[in-house]
């Protein structure tokens, strides 16, 4: 056995299109209620061809803690984000406690990009020749990490700030990173997550690579489809998840309630083609996080897959899967129900499979009738939810680039 330090989560805290607490979301997944919605002002652009997406569900920020003040440098993904945390901390116990300060607490956090309406204003300041609309907080809106600053400036948090702005697995990459940074006792608890706003300019990206759900705008809750042999693309969500990640002995000492316990964590590259995922280097990444973990692939009976309901995405990734853990393995998306929610979504979905995996029951793969032959021979969870007993899971994210993450949790 290895000599590291044992990472433990003591703190939760989301903002998503299915809801904002445990009990929301397990609402949707076992009534199989989709979140997806028509974005009825994405008719005005010209050229945009989905009409789909999942906003995140209406929340306010308390106005004595967010005012004008404090909310000058934040765009929307900066100011979930910081909301996240603050529910994070609470439930940990740790809102105003010294740790915060102390230099012992880090950040690791992501998202694919900064404000989309900051780099707007800087766009036309191009197009124009004038600097209207540019201001100081302009460039701290649109930066990549914006959020993870945003949320030391409002905490006071002092330790180190690791930015994982990597698309998809901007996410997963900010768990696994803090995790490698307590397992290794550079800091003694961290702040982990991602987020994402909905944006029009994040669907053109997309919709230009002709990947996202075009064929259902007017009957949005049957799209996506991940791993069905009719899917017709990916739906945009949005969203954000902070995770409190503590080192375990810590969190024993002050009595805190360990939610679930993070084991293992793999990422690489592909090396090979910025958008055609490559199954070998997926399922490598599988295999660092389960030597990390210091288990063997029939520990792990669930896998939350990336599932975006690409197409070349969802056949590398289930090909992958069943290299790695064989036709057993049993897997589902929950980007079928809140669609494909980017820098957040490795950290919506790790939070989500652990509840999962506490509740001894995993949800099926929404819009999943009728699995593609090309995918891979797994246990595909569709029409109904099941009841898994199990003490680990695993959950992967796959991104642009070639950027592999796989997380595997540990129930408390």
């Amino acid at each position: 056995m290895t000599n590291k330090k044992r990472v433990v989560c003591t703190g939760v805290g989301a903002l998503s299109p299915l809801g904002h607490d445990w009990d929301s979301v397990r609402a949707h997944l076992q009534n199989g209620r989709s979140a997806v919605q028509r974005i009825a002002e994405w008719d005005e652009i010209t050229g945009l061809n989905t009409r789909v997406g999942a906003r995140v569900q209406a929340f306010e920020l308390p106005r004595e803690r967010y005012n004008r003040k404090t909310l000058r440098s934040m765009g929307r993904v900066a100011s979930m984000a910081c909301f996240a945390t603050e529910r994070a901390l609470t439930q940990a116990g740790l809102l105003d406690d010294p740790l915060v300060r102390s230099g012992q607490m880090g950040i690791s956090w992501g998202s694919c990009s900064g404000e989309p309406a900051a780099f707007a204003d800087f766009a036309l300041m191009i197009k124009d020749k004038n600097t209207e609309g540019i201001n100081a907080n302009t460039y701290i809106k649109m930066m990549a990490h914006t959020a993870p600053v945003n949320i030391g400036v409002f905490f006071g948090i002092t330790g180190r700030i690791i930015t994982t702005s990597s698309a998809c697995t901007s996410g997963s990459q900010g768990i696994g990173y803090a995790f490698e940074a307590i397992q290794a006792g550079k800091q003694v608890a961290m702040v982990a997550g991602g987020s994402e706003e909905l944006d029009a300019s994040q669907a053109a990206v997309f919709d230009t690579l002709f990947a996202t759900s075009t064929r259902h705008n007017d009957h949005p809750t049957v799209t996506p489809s991940p791993y069905d042999v009719n899917r017709d693309g990916l739906v945009l969500g949005e969203g954000a998840c902070a995770l409190i990640l503590e080192e375990r002995e810590h969190a024993l000492a002050r009595g805190a309630k360990v939610l679930f316990e993070v084991v293992g964590y793999g990422t690489n590259s592909d090396g090979a083609h910025v958008t055609q995922p490559k199954a070998e280097t997926m399922a490598q990444a599988m295999r660092l996080a389960l030597a990390d973990a210091e288990l063997d692939p029939a520990a792990i009976p669930y896998v939350n897959g990336h599932g975006t309901a690409t197409e070349h995405g969802d056949i590398a990734e289930t090909q992958a899967t069943q290299a790695v853990f064989g036709s057993k393995v049993a897997i589902s998306s929950l980007k079928s129900f809140m669609g494909h929610t980017l820098g957040a979504c490795g950290a919506l979905e790790a939070w989500m499979t652990a509840e999962m995996m506490a509740a001894n029951w995993f949800t099926p793969t929404l819009n999943l009738h009728e699995v593609d032959p090309r995918c891979g021979d797994i246990d595909y969870l569709m029409g109904a939810g099941r009841a898994i007993d199990t003490e680990y899971v695993m959950t992967n994210n796959f991104a642009f680039g070639g950027v592999n993450t796989s997380l595997i949790l540990r129930r408390a």
